[in-house]
């Protein structure tokens, strides 16, 4: 076993804090933590349904210039305290301030986005056992939704797969940093790699492959005006919506992995190794559905029900269907897995960081409570399905509007200006931190760019989060 590897806590605590075992550990973890079903699953069919390729480039410009920045402000956050989101603000924040309120908004934000994406990576693992037991063999599109439905009109199985992602979250977080979290993330994030390229390669060498991946790789940007003005500005927001949430960033859920690196490597170098990684999981799940759509003539603007009703009908037409469609289910529940534990790590830091909770006790009784969390999204499928807000949806949709539209983007802002304004942290004190290390250094003339110009994109995001529901409600 491994030695663990400590360093000294921020601020006046000092307390000895575990760091990464590697750096490959440390990029993994972070990719899996950004790696998840918000990029393989939602990347593709928003990709589809605004042109292809087009997209694809409008995706990766806002990445770069509107994801990235707040990436590295989480990490470095996290680092210069040497804490999570639960005191890093207290350990950095000037006296007098209040800063440190934002952590509820984190942590708030953390248990919402468990409180559905558990449920949905239960069905990645339902899915993958259907796969190989045959369920789907034979079956077209509307025999595959009568089983997507069945599955969710049973609540008890969905409850028994809810169970097992749980306990998957709780148990690798018990064994803490090195010895638990990097080594299965490790695993996963391998087992994930390798089932990608299988299937990349399985795609793209079908018959008639050609014309997705002409559709997917070369651009064409008269697409994106194929509806006016107003259809550019629909792509132009679907872009920019995209590439923040692909990071998952404004819970702090990657400050906490911040605060277990070491200074050998310089903040914005690794955080580019992680967009980078995590980009490439969304492209390369995007040459696994396109060429597939394409080869068995399936539109490629499907939707949501794009994984779990029309793929799987896809695979039963392949030679070896049965084997590709596990496989692909398989690579589903890897990044869905792989998110569940690493942001349940900044849910079990949080309680120990806060209140000094031991960590096996910690992981017992928020692994109690994110179960008893995650029924509501669960049943409101069958039992609760009764529950919708009109404009937002069921629970489930209601749990990711709360989320994806309001604390998301209210968190990135306090990383923001957290580490821009003299009121915060301070331009000069997150430069210090971010630029330690080998490696690639935060740009200093970029600071009038992530104080005047990033949170007016942050907002634009927000508001255009809630201009279609105030559309709905008030009719204007």
């Amino acid at each position: 076993m491994a030695t663990e590897k400590m360093v000294k806590g921020g601020g006046s605590e000092g307390s000895q804090r575990e760091v990464f075992g590697s750096r490959i550990g440390f990029l993994l973890v972070g990719a899996g933590c950004a790696i998840g079903l918000g990029n393989i699953w939602r990347f593709p069919y928003i990709t589809g349904e605004y042109g292809g390729a087009a997209f694809v480039v409008l995706y990766l410009i806002f990445l770069a210039i509107f994801a990235l920045p707040i990436l590295i402000m989480e990490f470095t956050v996290g680092r210069g305290s040497r804490k999570g989101i639960a005191r890093s603000f207290d350990v950095l924040e000037k006296k007098g301030t209040k800063w440190h309120w934002a952590k509820w908004i984190g942590l708030v934000g953390s248990y919402l986005l468990m409180m559905f994406y558990a449920t949905a990576a239960g069905w990645m693992l339902d899915f993958t056992v259907k796969s190989a037991t045959g369920a789907f063999e034979g079956l077209d599109a509307s025999g595959t939704a009568a089983v997507f439905g069945g599955m969710l009109s049973n609540p008890t199985e969905m409850i028994g797969y809810l169970i097992i992602v749980v306990l998957v979250g709780v148990v690798v977080c018990s064994f803490g940093l090195q010895r638990g979290i990097e080594k299965v993330t490790k695993v996963i994030m391998s087992a994930l790699f390798i089932l990608l390229v299988v299937l990349c390669v399985r795609a793209v060498t079908l018959p008639g492959a050609g014309a997705g991946l002409e559709f997917y790789l070369m651009p064409d940007f008269g697409k994106l005006f194929a509806d006016g003005a107003a259809g550019f500005s629909n792509a132009v927001f679907a872009a920019m919506g995209q590439a923040f949430f692909t990071l998952g960033v404004g819970v702090g859920s990657m400050s906490i992995f911040g605060s277990y690196m070491d200074e050998k490597r310089s903040i914005t170098g690794e955080s580019v190794r992680i967009a980078g990684l995590d980009t490439l999981v969304a492209l390369m799940a995007g040459l696994i559905i396109f060429p597939t759509c394409f080869s068995f003539g399936v539109e490629p603007d499907s939707g949501p029900a794009l994984v779990f009703i029309t793929l799987p009908s896809v695979f039963q037409q392949m030679w070896m269907g049965q084997l590709w469609c596990t496989l692909f289910f398989l690579f589903m529940s890897f990044a869905a897995l792989s998110t569940i534990i690493t942001v349940f790590e900044n849910i079990m830091a949080f309680s120990i960081d806060q209140w000094g909770v031991e960590r096996k006790k910690a992981c017992l009784v928020n692994g109690i409570l994110l179960f008893i969390l995650g029924l509501p999204c669960l049943l409101g499928y069958n039992i609760l399905a009764d529950i919708q807000i009109p404009g937002i949806g069921d629970i489930q949709s209601i749990e990711d509007f709360i989320l994806s539209n309001n604390i998301l983007s209210i968190g990135a802002l306090v990383f923001l200006f957290f580490c821009v304004t003299n009121k915060g942290w301070g331009w000069k004190n997150f430069l210090a931190e971010v630029d330690k290390g080998e490696g690639m250094k935060f740009p200093a003339w970029a600071r009038t760019y992530v104080t005047y110009v990033l949170p007016v994109l942050i907002v634009i995001v927000f508001v255009g989060g809630w201009i279609p529901k105030l559309q709905f409600w008030f009719g204007f």
